[in-house]
């Protein structure tokens, strides 16, 4: 089975974001770089369904500047075969032109399946899985909480709001879009780090990969969220305390 894994590289939750004086988008100096936390259980799941299906082969894939081989690395130290760099070569792709790229990739490369996360953890879209299966005219299940594997198909279920859940049955190939609580990533071993670094990297680059595609979405005037006002401190008598939040909550925040 050749399994297709999908990585995007992402700042660090903890990394404090600046600017670009000319708004045109974030100061990348200095910004610590990771996995995207749900493509993390997108690769634990690829290397388990590998170590289900014997003879077969995870390929990690990523779209991004030189800086992703980084994390593609991570991937491969986890226990992913090789990998495939897709280098935007600054062009700043959206969604659309990313999934045009990633769908040519995955057609390209004959996956039985393919892995990724529900959504990045920078722009929060969620657009791209969506986007490449549709390109392929492939089924897709997202916000996967289980998966089963069995002679070309797959029994997939997902959580929906309320509690509730669906269950799917499809035909291989597909892509599933990975959440927490399916699995626990694993960490990379010692051996696995010093191994990732002989696996092969293959590197395209996206103006042949997308076609005529164009972006879609433009960004621009990148800004900071406002400070936060100081709050108030109410003196005096309980019921004047309470006459004078009322008149604020009516006059000045005007919820009421």
């Amino acid at each position: 089975m050749k399994i297709g894994v999908l990585v995007k590289q992402v700042p660090d939750t903890e990394t404090k974001i600046k600017v670009l004086d000319d708004g045109s988008g974030i100061d990348e100096n200095g910004v610590k770089f990771i996995v995207s936390p749900y493509d993390e259980f997108a690769i634990e799941e690829a290397l388990k369904t590998k170590e289900a299906n014997a003879g077969s082969e995870v390929t990690v894939a990523s779209l991004g500047p030189s800086r992703c081989v980084e994390s593609i690395r991570t991937a491969l130290a986890m226990g992913c075969d090789k990998a495939i760099h897709i280098d935007d070569e600054g062009s700043g792709p959206d969604s659309y032109v990313t999934a045009k790229a990633l769908a040519k990739v995955i057609g390209d490369q004959g996956f039985d399946v393919v892995f990724c996360g529900k959504q990045a953890i920078d722009d929060d879209m969620g657009q791209v899985p969506q986007l490449v299966a549709e390109f392929l005219a492939w089924p897709q299940v997202m916000i996967l909480e289980n998966l089963e594997i069995s002679e070309g198909k797959a029994k997939a279920t997902r959580r929906v709001s309320g509690g509730a859940k669906e269950v799917y049955e499809l035909t291989l190939p597909a892509i599933f879009g990975c959440d927490k609580g399916l699995n626990t990533p694993r960490y990379a071993s010692l051996p696995g780090i010093m191994k990732a670094k002989s696996k092969p990297v293959e590197t395209l680059k996206i103006s042949d990969l997308k076609g005529d595609a164009n972006n879609k979405l433009e960004y621009s005037n990148f800004r900071m969220p406002p400070e936060k006002a100081p709050g108030k401190v109410l003196s005096g008598e309980v019921g004047d305390q309470v006459k004078e939040l009322v008149r604020l909550l009516r006059e000045e925040a005007k919820v009421l």
